[in-house]
C-alpha cells in the first residue's frame, strides 16, 4: 500500500505559514480541513445507497416534479444557510416513500459538515430500535445507554422513517425518550416520515395506524410542533416512475436519482 503524500504546504503539521501585514506567522492548511470534513462525513453514519445525495443532485425539473417537491427543497437550503438559528428550529419532512425526503435530509447534513464543520448524525430510526432490542441479549457488548448517546448528544441529528416502527408502548416510551430528551436540550432533529398528520388523513379507519399521531402519539407530535417546521412534500413515488417501463421519462445517469 502506498503511503499518504506529505501535504507540500505544511508537511502534515496541520498550520502553513503566512503572512499578515508583514508580520510572519500561519493560518490552518486546507488539508486539515478536508481531514476534519472527512472525519465528521463519516461519523455521520450515512447510509451507503445516499452517499451520493445533496442539492446539486435533487432535481426539481423533471417533468412530474410538483410545487410541494420545489418548495421543500428551498426550505432545506434555506436551513443550511441560516443554521444555527435561535431558538433552534429542526425540520419535519411529511411525505409518501419515493418523493425525496431521506435526500433532501442528507444533503442538508452533508452541506453542514462542508460548508459549517457542523457534527451530524444519521439514524434510521426502525434501524436504531432494532439495534437497542439486540442490546439486551446478554452476548451483546452494546449497551442501551450506548446507543443512544451519540443520538441525544448529536448537534444536528437526522431521524428517519419516524413512524415505521410498530407503535408498541416500549417503542413509544423509546421515540419520546430521543425526542423528549432532544427538546429539552434544545437540540436540532431533522426528521422524515411517510405517515400524514391527522388533519391531512382522508377517510381514517379506527385502529390502522394511517397517521403520524396514531404511530407516536399526540404528546410526541405536539413537541414535534415546538420543534420542526412542517415540510410537506407531495407527489409521486420516484422510484416507481423511473421504473415504469411506459413512462416516457427515463433516467441514464445514476446521479440524477433522489431517494426517498
Amino acid at each position: 500500500m502506498l503511503a499518504p503524500e506529505t501535504c507540500p504546504q505544511c508537511g502534515d503539521t496541520g498550520w502553513r505559514p503566512a503572512d499578515r501585514e508583514g508580520v510572519s506567522g500561519v493560518t490552518p492548511c486546507e488539508c486539515a480541513k478536508r481531514l476534519r470534513m472527512d472525519r465528521l462525513l463519516e461519523a455521520a453514519r450515512i447510509p451507503e445507497r445516499h452517499r451520493m445525495c445533496d442539492f446539486e443532485s435533487f432535481h426539481v425539473n423533471l417533468p412530474f416534479s410538483t410545487k410541494h417537491i420545489r418548495d421543500a427543497k428551498l426550505i432545506a437550503e434555506k436551513f443550511v444557510d441560516e443554521y444555527p438559528t435561535s431558538p433552534p428550529m429542526g425540520l419535519l419532512f411529511v411525505g409518501k416513500p419515493g418523493v425525496g425526503k431521506t435526500h433532501l435530509a442528507v444533503s442538508i447534513i452533508k452541506s453542514l459538515i462542508r460548508d459549517k464543520a457542523v457534527p451530524c448524525l444519521f439514524r434510521a430510526f426502525p434501524e436504531l430500535l432494532k439495534e437497542i432490542q439486540m442490546s439486551f441479549n446478554r452476548v451483546s457488548n452494546t449497551s442501551e445507554m450506548a446507543l443512544l448517546s451519540p443520538v441525544l448528544d448529536a448537534e444536528v441529528l437526522v431521524l428517519d422513517e419516524l413512524g415505521a416502527q410498530k407503535p408498541t408502548a416500549w417503542a413509544l416510551d423509546t421515540v419520546g425518550n430521543v425526542i423528549g430528551s432532544r427538546y429539552n436540550a434544545n437540540k436540532t432533529t431533522i426528521l422524515t416520515t411517510n405517515y400524514p398528520d391527522r388533519a391531512e388523513t382522508t377517510a381514517p379507519v379506527k385502529g390502522v395506524g394511517d397517521s403520524l399521531i396514531d404511530r407516536i402519539g399526540d404528546r410526541i407530535r405536539s413537541r414535534l410542533y415546538e420543534m420542526c417546521k412542517t415540510v410537506p412534500m407531495k407527489g409521486d413515488d420516484f422510484r416507481w416512475r423511473i421504473s415504469n417501463k411506459d413512462d416516457a421519462f427515463s433516467v441514464q445517469d445514476e446521479n440524477t436519482r433522489y431517494h426517498a
